[in-house]
C-alpha cells in the first residue's frame, strides 16, 4: 500500500493501526498525532510545513543533530559489508571491537569492558541480573536488593520499570522483588519549610544510609541513579547530594551504578554525568546519545573490580539477538568521532552551555516561574502559582500540558512533567537558536500565564 500524503489521512491511518508509547490513544486520535517528516540540525519539519526547534534532541538522544550524512554512510557500509551477526558461540565482529575499545578510551579509567544491548531498559535489565551474579559468585547470595529511588526513570521493561520510581507505572504492573525506593533530592518540591538546598540535600543522601541499615548491609546490592533526574522533572541534586553519596558507597559493601542513560555523551558538560558530579560508579548505564539515536543501540560498562569476578564466575546467561549489532555499532563509531573531532563535549561545558544558561536562568524572573535549574545542556522550569511559598497548583500536570502544547504551537519542543518543563536541545545547538529557543519559552510562558488568568488561577 501507499501512503497517503495528506495529513489528515496519514492521522486517520496512524489511529487505526499505531498504538503509542505513554499515549492515552483515545485522546490521541480524536486530536491526530502530529507528523514529522524530515530534520536537519536542531530543527523539524511536519507534515503542514511548520519548522519547529527541537528542545529535547528526540528523547534525550540526538545530541549531534539531525542530517548527518557521515553516520548514514558509515551504518550503509557496515549493511553492505556484514548487515548482522551475533556476537554469541564464541563469535565477535569488529565494529562490536572498535566501539568496546572506543567506551573503554572514553569512560572513567576504571572501565574497560562493555556489555552492549539495543536500549536503556535493555542495559538496566542486564545491571540486575549483573550486580545479582557478581555477588554470588563472591559467595553472598543474600546480597541482592537494588535501592533506587521514587520518581526516577530507568527505563520501561518490567525490570527497569521496577527500578524506575515512577508510580503511574508500578500502579499498571506491579514492580518485580528486591528493589527499594528512597527519597529523590528534589530540593523545591520536597525540602522543609526553611530548609536550604545544601541542607535538604544532605538529608536525602542519607536516606540512602538508613535504608541500607535498615535493611541490613549484607541483603543491599547496589545503589542505582542518575546524576540528574531526566524523566522525572531535571531534578539537578543540591551540591551537597553527590559528595554524601559517594562517602556512603565507599564506606559500604554495595556497588554504585550510574544510569548516564540521558547524561551521559556530553550532556552535563563531560562526557559523563559521574565526572559533572565527581563520582566514581562500579557500573555505567548508557544508551540514547551513544548513537544520537540514529540507530538503536545500548551499553553497561562494567568497572575492573567488578568485571575480573565476572570473569572467575563461567557462563553469564544473559544476552540479546541484538547485543553489540554491527551497523549500530558502526552508527556509535561515527557518532562518537564527530563528538570528538568537533569537541561537542568542550562546547557544551565551554560555549552552549553557559550561554544557554544565562538565557534560560534570566526566564526566572517570569511571575509563573519557581525556578530555572540548568547543567550543561538540560534544565527545566518550575510553574507554580506562588514563587515564595514554592506551591503547586491544585490540579497537578494541568498547567504543565497546558505549557505544553502552547509551547509546540510556538515551534518549540518542550516536556511536560508534572508542572515542570524541560529541556535537552541537541548539543550542536548555536548561540543564535540559544536565543530563538529562550524567546520561544518566554512566549510559552506569557501565553500560559495569560491563559491562567482568564481561568482565575493567577491574579
Amino acid at each position: 500500500m501507499s501512503l497517503p500524503s495528506s495529513t489528515a489521512e496519514m492521522r486517520a491511518l496512524d489511529a487505526a493501526h499505531h498504538l503509542h508509547p505513554f499515549s492515552d490513544m483515545k485522546s490521541l486520535n480524536a486530536e491526530g498525532s502530529r507528523i514529522i517528516v524530515k530534520a536537519e540540525g536542531v530543527w523539524l519539519t511536519d507534515s503542514d510545513g511548520n519548522r519547529i526547534l527541537d528542545g529535547m534532541s528526540g528523547l534525550w538522544c540526538v545530541n549531534v543533530g539531525y542530517g548527518r550524512q557521515e553516520i548514514v554512510d558509515a551504518v550503509a557500509r557496515q549493511m553492505t559489508e556484514l548487515p548482522y551477526y551475533n556476537t554469541f558461540f564464541k563469535t565477535t565482529h569488529k565494529p562490536a571491537i572498535e566501539l568496546a575499545a572506543k567506551l573503554a578510551e572514553l569512560t572513567p579509567p576504571q572501565f574497560n569492558r562493555a556489555f552492549f544491548t539495543g536500549s536503556g531498559s535493555e542495559s538496566n535489565d542486564t545491571v540486575i541480573k549483573l550486580v545479582r551474579r557478581y555477588f554470588q559468585i563472591k559467595e553472598k547470595p543474600e546480597k541482592k536488593i537494588i535501592i533506587s529511588r521514587r520518581n526516577a526513570y530507568h527505563g520501561s521493561t518490567v525490570a527497569a520499570g521496577s527500578l524506575g520510581g515512577m508510580a503511574p507505572m508500578h500502579a499498571q504492573s506491579a514492580p518485580i522483588p528486591d528493589i527499594l525506593h528512597i527519597a529523590q533530592p528534589y530540593w523545591w518540591g520536597e525540602a522543609r519549610q526553611g530548609e536550604t538546598p545544601e541542607e535538604f540535600g544532605l538529608r536525602a543522601a542519607q536516606a540512602l544510609e538508613a535504608a541500607i541499615d535498615a535493611m541490613g548491609e549484607d541483603r543491599i546490592a547496589a545503589f542505582i541513579a542518575e546524576p540528574i533526574q531526566g524523566a522525572g522533572g531535571v531534578i539537578i541534586p543540591p551540591a551537597t547530594y553527590w559528595p554524601e553519596i559517594a562517602r556512603i558507597c565507599r564506606e559500604r559493601d554495595i556497588l554504585f551504578i550510574s544510569d548516564e542513560v540521558i547524561c551521559g555523551f556530553g550532556r552535563t558538560g563531560s562526557w559523563f554525568g559521574c565526572e559533572t558530579f565527581h563520582t566514581e560508579p562500579d557500573i555505567l548505564v548508557m544508551a540514547k546519545g551513544i548513537t544520537s539515536g540514529y540507530m538503536p543501540l545500548g551499553a553497561v560498562m562494567v568497572a575492573d573490580r567488578v568485571a575480573e569476578v565476572l570473569l572467575e564466575g563461567g557462563d553469564f546467561n544473559h544476552g540479546y539477538t541484538y547485543s553489540g549489532h554491527p551497523a549500530a555499532c558502526a552508527a556509535a563509531i561515527a557518532n562518537l568521532d564527530i563528538m570528538l573531532r568537533e569537541d561537542l563535549v568542550g562546547h557544551v561545558a565551554n560555549d552552549a552551555g553557559p550561554y544557554l544558561k544565562a538565557g534560560w536562568s534570566a526566564l526566572a524572573d517570569h511571575p509563573l516561574v519557581g525556578e530555572a535549574p540548568m547543567t550543561g545542556l538540560i534544565g527545566a522550569l518550575e510553574l507554580t502559582p506562588d514563587k515564595t511559598g514554592r506551591t503547586s497548583f491544585a490540579d497537578v500536570g494541568k498547567v504543565g500540558t497546558l505549557a505544553r502544547d502552547f509551547s509546540f504551537k510556538n515551534g518549540l519542543v518542550m516536556r511536560a512533567v508534572r508542572d515542570r518543563l524541560i529541556i535537552a536541545p541537541p548539543l550542536v545547538i548555536s548561540h543564535g537558536e540559544i536565543d530563538e529557543l529562550v524567546a520561544r519559552a518566554r512566549k510559552t510562558l506569557d501565553d500560559t500565564y495569560a491563559e491562567l488568568k482568564r481561568w482565575g488561577w493567577v491574579r
